[in-house]
């Protein structure tokens, strides 16, 4: 089936766009987050489509006065990868790596959105993440990170907030690949075995610099992943670091953190350290990672459009699908010859025996 893509130079196989290699898993996605300075709203928007399950489906959050609204869509794909829309939920590359569109159009719920990103900083190639669990791929995607402001409107229930530049950052990322979506698989490979994943995932904004950094692991602790890379603004070209590692600090009783550290070295030796201290949660199911019912690639019909909201100050965060999290932090960064403070997030997901952190379980909270 040709679709509209096929009319732009960006083939890598010999079949239309429409078919995506042979992996049902197969997923392309556009994942959005912003933050006020002063703390008074966090955002975050998220938009996938999965050609082999036929399904494209948006998602749109807000935390403002202690409470989680959240926006969910889904559709039909039909094969056309290139209308970027779900419902109320669209997303528009206004110029390739520099600008995107996103708009949350009329609906029931009051909430509406008309924000531009703009890029502060080149978009980052992270390594390949690929992972297997015995002979199954389970993971094996690309993604690119990019930190940016925003700028617009936000409205909730007759509220409206201002999107401003410089005082709402946040970061994008497009990945695509391979990973678990739609429905689970009703048989992995054997010998079963207790579900194991450590991820970390922490971009920061500066005044002059932004710094991302993530990491992989298995349950023995050894890195299968991890990167830390720092960049100036503008076009300059990021530095990767060499070395880089974290420490965190649980809250008693869960699996989230309070506080965390990031040291990395950089090519010449120069040491680098990121002390950062939460100050909020967001809860990814809200966008639909782990949802049991708006999971990423179900389908739910034709078209549909669900809310929800998340009461903070009493959601239980040890239920499983409030284990991932991105924790809104403030972070201090010294290195040689810099001193800076700046915002940026945490993301966790820690499922499964870790060892170095004394976990064993699932989800058993980590040892006081």
């Amino acid at each position: 089936m040709l679709t509209k893509a096929d009319d732009f130079p960006i083939h890598q196989r010999a079949e239309p766009i429409a078919t995506a290699g042979t992996d049902r898993n197969f997923y392309d996605r556009y994942f959005f987050n912003g933050y006020s300075a002063d703390g008074g709203f966090f955002f975050a928007l998220a938009l996938g489509v999965y050609p082999h399950l036929n399904v494209m489906d948006a998602a749109f959050s807000l935390i403002a006065d202690g409470v989680q609204h959240n926006l969910r869509a889904s559709r039909l794909l039909a094969m056309e990868r290139m209308d970027t829309h779900v419902g109320p939920i669209a997303v528009e590359v206004v110029e390739p790596l520099k600008s995107l569109r996103l708009t949350v159009g009329g609906n029931s719920h009051g909430i509406r959105a008309e924000i531009l990103f703009r890029a502060r900083a080149p978009a980052v190639e992270e390594p390949r993440f690929t992972y297997r669990i015995g002979p199954r791929t389970v993971l094996d995607y690309t993604r690119l990170t990019q930190n940016g402001c925003y700028e617009g409107t936000i409205e909730l229930g007759g509220r409206r907030f201002v999107v401003t530049p410089p005082t709402v950052l946040g970061t994008r990322d497009r990945s695509w690949g391979v990973r678990p979506i739609g429905q689970s698989d009703p048989q992995m490979p054997a010998p079963p075995r207790v579900p194991q994943f450590y991820w970390l995932w922490s971009p920061l904004n500066f005044e002059d610099r932004f710094l991302l950094y993530h990491r992989n692991a298995d349950g023995e602790g050894r890195a299968w992943n991890s990167a830390a890379v720092m960049g100036g603004l503008g076009d300059a070209q990021p530095l990767h670091m060499a070395e880089c590692r974290s420490e965190i600090v649980y809250k008693p009783g869960t699996r989230h953190a309070k506080a965390a550290v990031i040291e990395a070295t950089d090519r010449d030796g120069g040491r680098w350290r990121a002390t950062l201290t939460a100050q909020a949660q967001f809860y990814m199911s809200g966008i639909g990672y782990g949802h049991p019912e708006w999971g990423h690639g179900m389908y739910r019909g034709v078209e549909a459009v669900g809310y929800d909201t998340y009461d903070l100050a009493t959601l239980d965060e040890n239920e499983p699908r409030f284990q991932h999290i991105q924790a809104l932090v403030t972070a201090e960064l010294e290195g040689p010859g810099v001193r800076r403070s700046g915002r940026g997030v945490l993301e966790q997901l820690v499922a499964g025996p870790y060892r170095p952190h004394g976990l064993t379980g699932l989800f058993d909270p980590a040892p006081g």
